[in-house]
């Protein structure tokens, strides 16, 4: 099980792209993060922007697919997409996690 953390520039790319990759069977779960302020480096210039994050729970074997999918729909020419590894995690959650993806 990972945990696959993503930026997106609004709360409405962010459900988008998380119910396709739902429907999909790429990741089980999806938590969307209220707007927080993103500071970074783009082209030279130091950014001050709104960006919502998420939270996918999948299986590791998934991450390319999931990567790949976003990558297809997001915005952003590089998008944050990083795959957190789950040390410990509940084991029913896991099973259950497990169940909701494709294999």
């Amino acid at each position: 099980m990972i945990f696959v953390y993503v930026t997106y520039p609004s709360e409405q790319d962010a459900a988008k792209i998380s119910k396709a990759l739902l429907e999909d069977r790429l990741v089980a779960c999806a938590n969307i993060f209220p707007a927080h302020r993103s500071l970074y480096w783009w082209e030279g210039v130091i950014q001050d922007e709104t960006e919502v994050a998420v939270i996918y729970k999948t299986r590791r074997e998934l991450f390319e697919p999931v990567e790949k999918a976003i990558k297809s729909k997001h915005s952003y020419d590089v998008p944050c997409i990083v795959s957190l590894p789950v040390e410990k995690a509940q084991q029913d959650f896991v099973s259950w996690m497990r169940e909701q993806v494709r294999t």
